[in-house]
């Protein structure tokens, strides 16, 4: 069971740090992107954000239910 929890505490701090790092492009990096792809809208923003939801999802499932060593 400690392996699962510190797999699920590296994903917590990871999510965490890409939280800190989102913020920081969207400040920075969002004006720059929107001036080079006018095309690029909320909408790929949230499908991002989507796929960040649903690949931790999986690890936390898979931490979940996988066997202990």
């Amino acid at each position: 069971m400690a392996g699962r929890l510190t797999v699920f505490i590296v994903f917590a701090i990871l999510g965490f740090v890409g939280g800190i790092i989102a913020n920081l492009a969207y400040r920075q990096i969002y004006p720059w992107i929107l001036a080079m792809w006018p095309n690029i809208g909320l909408d790929w923003i949230l499908s991002g954000a989507a796929g960040t939801v649903l690949t931790l999802l999986i690890v936390v499932i898979w931490a979940s239910f996988s066997p202990d060593k």
